[in-house]
């Protein structure tokens, strides 16, 4: 939902930087799997009970996640970058739950329910990308990206901010993660009316 209107907030600063991690021989790959290891490290972090740690690591990797979509802006895009990019995202994004489930066993239901509505979301999202990229359909609203992106309540700013809270008040992990997974569960619901209005 808010993914769009920060573009154009972000995006300048990033791209300035990722010009120059081009410049310096930096792909945008190496920042992806430098991210993703970030990310899982967030998540072993979590499940040790450093969630403080976890923190920290979950920003460093939505920054290397900004910045290697800008170096690939300032190279050359492709398809198999924009491949990794999202299996990297979505590695990240199950990993975080799974390390609070690990971390305590009253986490453990929560957990799992917010695990499985991202991979409902997912699925809508990538069946939704699959199909306009059929039908030859293209948007500029999240910025150049390698497939289509289709709008939701639950982006990635909202889970990032999710994310944060978890961290920053550990004790409603429960709470946040059933909120969540029901603003996951309404994305899906509002992406498939909006599939029946644009594919019909």
């Amino acid at each position: 939902m808010l993914d769009a209107k920060l573009r154009p907030l972000i995006d300048p600063p990033l791209n300035r930087v990722g010009r120059m991690l081009a410049r310096a021989g930096i792909s945008a790959n190496m920042l992806t799997f430098a991210g993703l290891a970030l990310g899982l490290g967030a998540a072993a972090a979590i499940a040790l009970g450093e969630i403080g740690w976890g923190l920290a690591l979950i920003l460093g990797n939505r920054l290397l996640d900004g910045l290697d979509g800008a170096v690939a802006r300032a190279t050359t895009p492709t398809d198999l970058g924009g491949y990794f990019d999202i299996v990297a995202d979505f590695a990240f994004y199950v990993s975080v739950p799974v390390g609070f489930g690990l971390w305590l066993e009253a986490n453990t239901l929560p957990a799992l329910v917010l695990v499985a509505s991202f991979v409902l979301t997912g699925i809508s999202f990538l069946a939704f990308a699959v199909i306009a990229a059929n039908r030859g359909e293209e948007t500029t609203a999240h910025g150049a990206k390698s497939f289509f992106y289709s709008t939701g309540l639950a982006e990635g700013s909202e889970t990032i901010a999710v994310f944060v809270a978890m961290c920053l008040f550990p004790a409603w992990f429960a709470w946040l993660a059933y909120g969540y997974a029901a603003l996951c569960v309404l994305t899906v619901i509002q992406r498939s009316a909006f599939a029946i209005a644009r594919f019909r």
